[in-house]
């Protein structure tokens, strides 16, 4: 680290939902300015106008909001170096493009995709650069008098960067190291398009990263290949001093098989690849998101922080502040990290025993009006606080664990757990069990469990699995006590009575 300050980017193409690849990106821009006291940058790349949805950035934005990763300045949330949306920005752009062209960096080209195409099928590995260039239409074969009266004709074109063959360029990556190629193995890129008046990536970003500053640039493995024509570029415009360092994560794989992590195979294997449920605005297809699959935000970021990172302890539960803590960009993986979401369903049992009932209570409440149930905040808590220790992932797992608190049971007496306990002489037992909770005025727990278990001992009776089959019908539950007291003592009762009537 040098005393320049941290400042990085995350910028995202409105083009559809935000992949879960795309989020740990994200977070781990958002450890490293955090752990270094610096800066994050929310930009958005919309400069192909044929890919933009509609919806898609108030998408991305609440992903974030929900997940609770934040920035300091970008779309929607203002800053000194706007504007961030880079539709925006197209006369900045253009000055930089004017440059380049004055300068003999760059060059317009008039070919149509038809000729691109036709020389594609004619030439065996066509590449636009050094070596085939002078073959095509653009203005280094016809001329300057030419090309404006082409321009002036309205004839579209784009400009393309002019690459320098033989020359070795040198890219530092803090996760990978020294990477050298040589300027030979690179076409020459195409940097603006008259058709829209914008950039195209390459131009874009490295305009943008200079402006806004950008310390340090950590994206995804699969842009590695565009660095050597960055810190090209970075050269062209005279900012190599101000180049920020690179580093290129590993790709998010399949958890089964080969190659990177698709929609595809969240589909297959019944998972989310999303951070939010995505209603696609031309098909009409849903695909599901961890919010709404019930996962926890902590434990989704605790989850993708350790997917191509690991803090080099046998720690595996994280709070976002000891993440930042020990954050490592130099400590991430050069392999791509599986994508174990088995073990995503683990982090968020975990997250759910650690998380505070009265936290988890509108999510179960939610829950309880799909079944046509409406209770309140407090009980809907103590019913998690009571069930949620069983061997469950999410919230929405309980229902069939503790749809008793709130129905009637059905009583059937071939139900093996009834059949175990309830025999001849147990419904006496229940019958004297009853009377005994008639009269206890103090129906807390501590109450009702002084009293039964003193009445226990006394008789000898063991009451509670035969209480157990009265309140809930089968052998499921929390403590007797604590579901009597949450029944009340007339439900509590009324359901002794009902078992009585119905077993006898």
């Amino acid at each position: 680290m040098t005393d320049r300050r941290v400042r990085v980017r995350f910028a995202p193409s409105p083009t559809g939902p935000l992949h879960i690849g795309g989020v740990r990106t994200a977070l781990y821009n958002y450890l490293f300015a955090r752990q270094h006291g610096g800066d994050m940058v929310f930009r958005i790349e919309d400069t192909d106008s044929n890919r933009f949805v509609p919806g898609a950035e108030d998408y991305i934005i609440e992903s974030f909001r929900w997940l609770g990763i934040q920035f300091d300045e970008g779309v929607s949330f203002g800053g000194e170096h706007g504007p961030y949306r880079q539709s925006e920005r197209r006369d900045i752009y253009k000055v930089y493009v004017k440059q380049l062209l004055d300068e003999g960096k760059a060059y317009i080209a008039f070919d149509t995709p038809d000729e691109l195409n036709a020389k594609r099928e004619a030439v065996a590995n066509f590449q636009y650069d050094a070596h085939t260039r002078m073959q095509m239409r653009n203005s280094l074969t016809l001329g300057q008098a030419e090309t404006q009266r082409l321009i002036s004709e309205g004839q579209q074109y784009v400009v393309r960067f002019l690459v320098q063959p033989g020359e070795e360029i040198h890219v530092h990556d803090i996760i990978r190291g020294d990477v050298r190629v040589m300027s030979d193995i690179l076409d020459d890129k195409v940097l603006y398009k008259s058709a829209d008046e914008l950039p195209t990536y390459h131009l874009a970003n490295i305009v943008d990263d200079h402006l806004m500053d950008i310390s340090h640039v950590i994206r995804g493995e699969e842009w590695l290949p565009s660095a050597p024509l960055h810190v090209l570029l970075y050269r062209a415009f005279g900012w190599a001093d101000t180049m920020p360092q690179f580093a290129h994560l590993p790709l998010l794989l399949k958890p089964d098989g080969k190659g990177k992590l698709s929609k595809r195979d969240g589909d297959r294997l019944g998972f989310p690849v999303f951070p939010l449920e995505w209603h696609d605005p031309k098909s009409g297809e849903v695909s599901s998101g961890y919010r709404e699959s019930g996962y926890l935000p902590e434990a989704v970021i605790n989850f993708l922080a350790l997917l191509g990172w690991n803090p080099g302890t046998d720690q595996e539960l994280l709070s976002m502040h000891e993440l930042i803590d020990q954050f490592d960009l130099a400590k991430c993986s050069k392999s791509g990290a599986k994508f174990d979401y088995v073990k995503g369903q683990w982090f968020n049992r975990e997250y759910l025993l650690r998380t505070d009932d009265a936290v988890l209570a509108p999510q179960f409440m939610a829950l309880l009006h799909e079944q046509g149930i409406s209770t309140t905040p407090e009980r809907a808590a103590a019913v998690v606080g009571m069930m949620k220790m069983k061997k469950i992932n999410f919230i929405k797992d309980l229902w069939p664990l503790c749809d008793f608190f709130f129905l009637a049971p059905q009583y059937d007496k071939d139900d093996k757990f009834t059949r175990k306990n309830w025999k001849e002489g147990t419904a006496a037992d229940m019958l004297a069990l009853r009377q005994l909770l008639e009269g206890i005025d103090d129906f807390s727990i501590e109450a009702q469990k002084a009293a039964v278990d003193a009445w226990a001992a006394a008789t000898g009776i063991k009451p509670w699995n035969p209480w157990r089959v009265c309140l809930v019908g089968t052998g499921k539950g929390p403590d007797m006590y604590e579901l009597a007291a949450f029944l009340g003592k007339d439900e509590t009762l009324r359901r002794m009575d009902a078992a009585l009537q119905a077993l006898a």
